[in-house]
């Protein structure tokens, strides 16, 4: 039996794409999986409950503007080298499989010291810091859009392989009864799911607020506002708030006739394969490298969303709502962008490379 390693996180984004192809893997040889993520935060939590060994080692932020955290984070991202080095040389695993995040760059570069193969995969449109870094060390990079070979060195770029986005398996086979069911909302209702990502998005919760007698004109609400955002409103027949939803948002997406939210990997990719039309409202400004704008401009231009700036929620909305031809066309144009399984390509790939 093979053994392989897994590395990334932080949030959401990095892990559930990781345990797809974990899930993949499983599926087509046996193996025994083990995951080396953050100490702290949410890491270890999702990949024990899914099921799968974790090794928590210490996380600095790769920060690519001056901070006096560098100083002290430095030491933290030596720290998480040698400990995931030394779980490496003990574990013995085949290859390592990074899906990036700040925590995933010590993992990797331990690998390379002990020779044990790196592949990493980039979710978003062009690569972040993390993927940069790994790419030095990696036998293979995978991405989710053709185009995000360009911006790797040119020597890099024929270690790419366009394999899509590793979605967690149930998005494929969701059922929207079932979605209907755990909410206690009917099938006559429509459903406008929102989505801030993983730890919630404060703009799109303020938005929602303003806009929310609006929304619930057409819509039932179903809104995760995420666990470290403050909020007031109570739940209602029209309106239904949840901090976090985990194992049955698969079949909440599958319920729904519109979603909103961020445009991160995960949101973007995980409603393509649900084949929903979105309403996208990007991260911008100086706190973010520019990733969501770049994603959300190429489902528009695919047709299977809408961007918006934020103060012309409400109206976007209420366009959508009523004019079904369009939410058609949108939802065919990101079934077409979700067609291809990602966990699976990487999954056959790495299988490949740890045959005789």
């Amino acid at each position: 039996m093979i053994t392989i390693a897994f590395t990334g996180g932080g949030t959401g984004g990095h892990i559930y794409p990781g345990l797809a192809v974990a899930a993949a893997l499983e599926k087509l040889t046996p193996c025994r999986i083990f995951w080396i993520g953050s100490a702290a935060g949410m890491d270890r939590s999702i990949v024990e409950e899914a099921g799968f060994a974790f090794f928590g080692v210490p996380s600095g932020k790769l920060r690519r503007y001056f901070s006096l955290r560098n100083l002290s984070d430095i030491f933290k991202i030596g720290a998480g080298f040698f400990m995931a080095r030394s779980i490496l040389k003990k574990e013995r695993p085949g290859l390592l499989f990074s899906k990036g995040g700040f925590v995933s760059v010590p993992p990797c570069a331990a690998a390379a010291t002990l020779r044990i193969p790196v592949f990493t995969h980039e979710s978003d449109y062009s690569p972040g810091l993390a993927t940069r870094i790994n790419a030095r060390f990696a036998a293979r990079i995978f991405t989710a859009y053709e185009e995000t070979a360009a911006f790797f060195p040119r020597a890099f770029r024929e270690r790419v392989v366009t394999a899509g986005n590793p979605v967690r398996p149930g998005f494929r086979n969701a059922s929207a009864e079932a979605g209907r069911a755990f909410l206690g909302i009917g099938p006559e209702a429509r459903i406008l799911l929102v989505l801030g990502g993983s730890l919630g998005a404060r703009e799109i919760n303020e938005l929602v607020r303003e806009c929310l007698p609006k929304l619930t004109e057409y819509y039932t609400v179903v809104h995760q506002t995420g666990p470290q955002q403050d909020w007031g409103i109570p739940p209602s027949e029209r309106y239904r708030p949840y901090a976090y939803i985990r194992e049955e948002m698969p079949h909440i997406v599958a319920a729904a006739e519109l979603v909103l939210g961020r445009s991160g990997a995960g949101t973007v990719w995980e409603a393509a394969t649900a084949g929903k039309p979105m309403i996208l409202i990007p991260l911008r400004g100086s706190g973010t490298r520019g990733d969501q704008v770049e994603n959300a401009a190429f489902f528009e231009k695919a047709g299977a969303a809408v961007v918006i700036g934020g103060g012309d929620l409400a109206e976007t909305v209420a366009a959508l709502a009523e004019d079904a031809e369009r939410r058609n066309d949108m939802a065919a144009a990101s079934a077409r962008m979700g067609s291809r399984d990602g966990a699976e390509c990487i999954a056959r790939f790495l299988v490949r490379e740890t045959g005789p």
